[in-house]
């Protein structure tokens, strides 16, 4: 493999190569048995005598570093006395802003065996070999270098006509801006939109990856609860700069917005000359009930951002989103997707249109949701006579408040309901079924409670 050395000056140039070959391979950069260069290879790349890196090879193997082999090269051979491993790097006094020190990465965690966790789709049911095929077939065309930052101009033409198909959307594909995901898409309106010290009203209960990110961006960031109809429009402070609120299917309670609450928030951001991010996260997967139009289609001057993701109904891999804002924010917007990434990835873009239009998006968003519906019956008739089952018509959780510690039982994957308050919280449990198939659902919740049972004794 190729070796990076530094030479500095033109003093005891072997001792340089032999350290840093040594250095490479006690941090583990070089590991045992890979092959470094010849010898009159890497003297030629770092103009310098065969014979010094001659010299620099054969101390290296008396110190048991290196190996020859005859006619095969000069190897890796770590002594047993070191441990390999990238060594930790040397402090510094360089530090992250204040506020870094109190939002950490969601840490991983291995897949428990009853999986109820919130927001994941089943991978199973995603159509794999369409999905192959047109990459696949995307992969056979030559690249077109560079796109746009708003993204593949076939795949936001679909988005257009999809979801003004699908959800009354109302937008020409000039309006869309196709996102790693719709936190990138939160990322970009906050980008666009956040001055250090503006006031964000957040849903409390609510998402909190959108509450981290609003504070990193130094807003100030409020908390505005959320009742039967939806976020409290009386609630929202006057100094409010952007709102941000999930009206078809609150996260994480489930409860659509009331049309009187969205006419209500409409006219107060047309007051108070603010913003509204609609995160329509999930609300392809509607099991009962008539839709209500989206804020997006009632909004009459221009001041919602409708943020959408493929990652609940597809799959979280692909990591593609979008948003449709206003035409006063279109310009900076592009201007923050190019900065930050310049575009998503092409194939997948191109592969995604060509999905949605032929008709296979619809499709398996209407096979999904047979197969949801009866995982979310199964749930909901099991906490019937248990919790305070808060209703829902979409999405991919449900949510029920009472005495329920989904910690007690750690081989079930469940959300604490407490978790996404900022302040004072309702104690309740929030059951995604997209991770868990219908046959585990019982024995799961079953162990839940039983747990709960135990820890209450």
């Amino acid at each position: 493999m190729d070796f990076h050395v530094s030479l500095s000056g033109r003093g005891d140039l072997a001792a340089q190569i032999y350290r840093q070959v040594r250095d490479a391979i006690l941090d583990g950069r070089l590991r045992q048995g890979e092959r470094l260069p010849p010898t009159r290879e890497l003297a030629r790349g770092l103009d310098v005598a065969r014979n010094t890196v001659a010299v620099a090879y054969e101390r290296l193997m008396a110190d048991g570093f290196l190996v020859g082999r005859a006619g095969a090269g000069t190897f890796v051979c770590a002594p047993a006395r070191v441990e390999t491993g990238r060594r930790a790097p040397q402090g510094s006094g360089v530090r992250p802003r204040a506020v870094w020190r109190s939002i950490a990465p969601l840490a991983g965690r291995s897949a428990p065996a009853f999986d109820f966790t919130v927001g994941v789709p089943d991978l199973r049911l995603f159509p794999l070999e369409t999905w192959r095929r047109l990459v696949a077939r995307e992969l056979r065309v030559r690249a077109a270098g560079y796109l746009p930052p708003e993204g593949h101009e076939g795949l936001r033409t679909a988005i257009a006509r999809y979801f003004g198909i699908s959800r009354s959307v109302r937008a020409a594909p000039d309006d869309v801006i196709v996102t790693q995901g719709a936190q990138q898409a939160l990322d970009l309106i906050g980008r666009v939109m956040i001055e250090p010290g503006d006031c964000v009203a957040v849903e409390e209960p609510g998402y909190p990856p959108a509450r981290r990110l609003f504070r990193s961006l130094g807003a100030r960031v409020v908390s505005v609860p959320v009742d039967a109809e939806g976020v409290d429009v009386t609630a929202v402070p006057t100094a409010a700069r952007l709102v941000y609120v999930t009206p078809s299917h609150q996260f994480p309670l489930g409860t659509p917005m009331s049309l009187a609450r969205r006419t209500a928030l409409l006219a107060w951001a047309a007051r108070r000359d603010a913003l509204v991010i609609e995160d329509d996260y999930d609300s392809e997967f509607r099991f009962e009930d008539r839709p209500l139009e989206p804020l997006q289609s009632l909004d009459r001057s221009g001041r919602v951002v409708y943020v959408g993701s493929f990652s609940k109904t597809l799959a979280p891999m692909l990591r593609l989103g979008f948003l449709v804002a206003p035409a006063s924010l279109q310009p900076a917007l592009r201007a923050a997707k190019q900065l930050t990434d310049w575009h998503s990835e092409t194939t997948t873009q191109a592969a995604l249109a060509r999905f949605i239009d032929e008709g296979l998006l619809a499709r398996h968003v209407r096979k999904a949701t047979k197969e949801y519906a009866a995982r979310r019956a199964r749930i909901a008739g099991f906490l019937d006579d248990r919790l305070d089952l808060v209703p829902s018509a979409a999405g991919l959780h449900l949510c029920a408040k009472g005495e329920v510690d989904p910690a007690a039982a750690p081989e079930v994957a469940a959300e604490d309901l407490t978790t996404y308050y900022a302040g004072p919280a309702q104690r309740g449990v929030v059951l995604g079924y997209g991770g868990i198939s219908l046959e585990h659902i019982d024995e799961g919740l079953r162990r839940l409670f039983a747990a709960g049972d135990r820890g209450r004794r």
